[in-house]
């Protein structure tokens, strides 16, 4: 499933797949034309609060149907948060997954090579997580599912995964300690290449997730137009992977949410 570019001021791509069939909004901002940094939506990056802060509120502006947005830091780890009813920016320092259950909660977490993991039980919940190889190796996977299935009283068979941009197994050259920590075999003398998405395709067959997808976009050798960590050396900036369930509105009896009215 191959994320599409969304057109307006705010570079991102979504999957529209996922807004036609389930309701949902899931996407990924980009890097855009601007010079410079493009648009970075890192939170602990060199740029000024303001600036940073002016980019965030263009993305959000640009995802109407959220009251809320949950975004903070990532670290590697395995915590995953629920997120109930709120209003305005829930920012919490070091978790690398949410879920939530609640219409109008836009979930995010910044990436830039690591895989941004969607997962839903339609209509009753939704969890983003951040998985990089240290997260994935940690059990990331199945802390979410956890979470969602809690969440939504449900099971794994009533999951939709995706695994979205980040950067392939062509890019993504690794030590040894990295496949075998991600439960492969590192079989001669390396280097090693390290398909993340493809372990979390298997990671969710073992737990029982019926329907996963992964992208083809790499976020290494697309750097013009997503950011990468290893491909500019540490030197680039964040998107931001968001999901969520649009809350709806009741207007002359007619329900209506960002997809249009359903009677």
């Amino acid at each position: 499933m191959r994320e599409e570019p969304v057109p307006g001021a705010v570079p991102r791509f979504e999957l529209s797949g996922w807004r036609e069939a389930f309701g949902l909004v899931a996407g990924i901002t980009a890097r855009g034309g601007a010079d410079g940094r493009g648009f970075d939506l890192g939170l602990w990056g060199d740029a000024t609060v303001g600036e940073v802060m002016s980019r965030w509120r263009l993305f959000r502006a640009a995802t109407p149907g959220f009251s809320t947005v949950v975004l903070g830091n990532q670290v590697h780890g395995t915590d995953v948060r629920l997120i109930g009813p709120s209003g305005g920016w829930i920012q919490i320092e070091g978790v690398d997954g949410w879920v939530t259950t609640t219409p109008g909660v836009l979930l995010t977490v910044t990436v830039a090579d690591c895989i941004p993991v969607y997962l839903a039980i339609p209509g009753r919940a939704v969890g983003l997580l951040h998985a990089g190889w240290r997260g994935i190796a940690a059990g990331i996977l199945e802390r979410g599912v956890a979470a969602l299935t809690g969440a939504g009283t449900s099971d794994s068979a009533d999951i939709v995964m995706h695994c979205g941009v980040g950067i392939c197994g062509r890019c993504y050259e690794v030590g040894s300690e990295v496949v075998t920590g991600c439960g492969l075999p590192a079989g001669g003398a390396g280097p090693w290449h390290l398909d993340l998405r493809e372990v979390l395709a298997h990671q969710a067959a073992s737990l029982g997730i019926p329907r996963v997808t992964r992208s083809p976009r790499c976020s290494a050798h697309e750097r013009p137009t997503f950011y990468s960590h290893r491909g500019s050396r540490g030197a680039d900036g964040r998107m931001v992977a968001y999901l969520g369930m649009p809350e709806a509105r009741e207007h002359h009896g007619v329900s209506i949410d960002s997809h249009g009215p359903r009677r």
